[in-house]
């Protein structure tokens, strides 16, 4: 009975986009919280996966360590991911003073 009244109504009485649910928090997410992707966290996070789920972690500052990816598309593979360095900061192999410039550390560094 109650598909007999949706078809009477017909997909024409439906608007093309529906607006969020009320539910739906318009606040942007603060660090920690679930995020599905950067745009859902406040300004200075990104949504990166912690374990199985997507938190807003902070976008890193000069100095921190950071991921430089090798392959196209591994960023995915990781279980706790970093965001990206913040802008006017690029991810580079830290420079080492001494003789055992063996370090593979990464970090964000100034153009």
């Amino acid at each position: 009975h109650g598909a007999a009244e949706l078809d009477e109504l017909g997909t024409e009485a439906l608007p093309r986009r529906t607006p969020a649910p009320a539910w739906l928090p318009t606040a942007k997410g603060e660090e920690g919280d679930f995020c599905l992707r950067s745009s859902d966290c406040a300004a200075g996070l990104c949504c990166a996966r912690h374990f199985w789920s997507k938190i807003c972690k902070p976008v890193l500052r000069e100095g921190q360590v950071c991921t430089r990816h090798r392959r196209k598309g591994t960023h995915g593979l990781e279980i706790f991911q970093r965001c990206q360095c913040a802008e006017g900061l690029s991810c580079r192999l830290q420079r080492e003073h001494g003789p055992a410039d063996t370090s593979r550390l990464h970090t964000c560094q100034r153009h």
